[in-house]
């Protein structure tokens, strides 16, 4: 039998985590913003490919919230303050509220939900679930080439680089200072393979 919603933690549970997708957007902005600053356009763009993301997040659980609407939903939950101006630490500290995300705080949700008979509730819980593990795995993989000093740097001759200016193709260990094309600065190249749309 389904709990009524105006009485489920499944809706203070939905609106705990669109605060949190929120929250996580305009981090992960602020991010992009440092990033940006440091001439990382890289960093900058995966930031804000990530946040925008978990916008939509938020979308989905604030339209699971319909049936609270006119309603105020009051809620405690703990929000990371990850005040960071260092982007080794913005990328770790992003990997590990993923990771919180992903294995503790949404598969409980989804649990909650399933048990109060939320099915739709619980599905987008499991599958956003799923999403922010991506997330945490893209952040990782960001941090350990700035913590390897790889971020720039490949130990194959081979490896393909390409600007994210101009769209200039470099084979090579480590992309050029300056692209020969547009001239943008190196923080511009990435690894092609971690662009979109060039598979």
């Amino acid at each position: 039998m389904q709990t009524d919603f105006m009485e489920s933690q499944t809706r203070s549970n939905l609106m705990k985590a669109f605060a949190g997708e929120c929250q996580s957007r305009q981090r992960y902005y602020q991010a992009a913003l440092i990033a940006q600053q440091e001439k990382m356009v890289g960093i900058e763009r995966m930031f804000r490919f990530t946040a925008e993301q978990e916008e939509r997040h938020a979308m989905v659980y604030f339209k699971l919230l319909k049936e609270a609407a006119g309603t105020q939903v009051n809620i405690t939950a703990d929000y990371p303050a990850d005040v960071f101006y260092d982007l080794q630490q913005l990328l770790d500290s992003a990997a590990r509220d993923e990771q919180n995300e992903a294995e503790i705080l949404y598969p409980e949700f989804a649990r909650i939900a399933r048990e109060e008979g939320f099915s739709e509730a619980a599905s987008k819980f499991e599958m956003i679930s799923k999403i922010e593990s991506s997330h945490r795995e893209r952040f990782l993989y960001y941090s350990e080439l700035m913590r390897s000093d790889k971020l720039f740097r490949s130990d194959s001759t081979e490896e393909v680089w390409i600007c994210l200016n101009c769209g200039h193709i470099h084979t090579a260990s480590e992309p050029p200072g300056t692209c020969p094309v547009c001239n943008a600065e190196q923080g511009y190249f990435i690894r092609e393979k971690e662009a979109p749309f060039t598979a």
